[in-house]
């Protein structure tokens, strides 16, 4: 009995890991270029008490084996870059990546980092940068006098500034990818960075050599699907509930015994 006790509880365990993953999920439904997690799990060592194979007697082999589990662990924590939805802002410095690809920000202190949140802003010194006031790289400068800002597919960012009838190009929004996204880690603030995992970023031009095209006037929302999550939140709200009837059950077994040994 005592082993369902143990077995049943790394089951409550990895549920409540499942609960807590769709807890953030959910959280930031409504965050710009978020990617959901889900939870990757593995089973424990297994007690053999029967090799498969094992001779059970004399010329007689035992087409099976005969074996307990321990229960479950966590593997790893998965982020499923699958496309957010388009929504049009209307905002000329809004940019939403169609496909593979992340802008490239510099932090303070001078690292770099990688996001799909496109939500530009100008700063004091006409630098395009994130909401959190961090500049993309490399970076780009609006003049002071530009009238309109256009930025095209391909990432080039196009002013018409003072006077002038005709558009110049102030600079393009490079994009960067990963042979391994799923191995960039979690920075919290729409910020992602690279881990031995994920392999080096492989820089290259919008529209170009498999990185996706850059969409201005749009976000690219989560892709967190409500109705996927609650699902998922429930299935794993019954599992959790019968691991706690398994350790009951397993307690029940073990008073009965000790009634029939007193």
């Amino acid at each position: 009995m005592l082993r369902a006790f143990s077995t049943a509880a790394t089951g409550m365990t990895a549920q409540q890991m499942i609960v807590d993953t769709i807890a953030n999920n959910l959280a930031n439904i409504n965050t710009v270029g978020f990617k959901r997690s889900q939870v990757d799990f593995q089973d424990l060592m297994y007690v053999k008490l029967l090799e498969p194979g094992q001779e059970v007697a004399a010329g007689v082999i035992a087409p099976s084996g005969f074996e307990i589990g321990s229960g479950v662990r966590p593997a790893s924590t998965l982020k499923v870059f699958t496309q957010g939805e388009m929504q049009n802002t209307g905002r000329s410095l809004d940019v939403a990546i169609q496909g593979d690809g992340f802008f490239q920000v510099t932090l303070p202190g001078g690292e770099t980092r990688y996001t799909r949140d496109g939500s530009l802003r100008v700063n004091a010194n006409g630098q395009l940068t994130t909401s959190s006031g961090y500049t993309l790289e490399p970076a780009i400068t609006i003049p002071s006098d530009a009238r309109s800002i256009s930025i095209g597919e391909d990432g080039t960012v196009s002013v018409f500034a003072g006077s002038s009838g005709s558009p110049s190009t102030v600079g393009t929004i490079a994009l960067v990818r990963f042979s391994n996204p799923a191995g960039l880690t979690n920075e919290g603030g729409n910020l992602l960075a690279q881990s031995p995992a994920s392999g080096a970023p492989i820089s290259g031009t919008a529209g170009q050599g498999g990185f996706g095209t850059i969409m201005q006037a749009f976000l690219e929302r989560s892709n967190v699907q409500m109705v996927n999550e609650l699902v998922n939140l429930i299935t794993a709200q019954r599992a959790y509930e019968i691991n706690s009837r398994a350790i009951r059950a397993g307690d029940e077994m073990l008073t009965t015994a000790n009634r029939l040994i007193s």
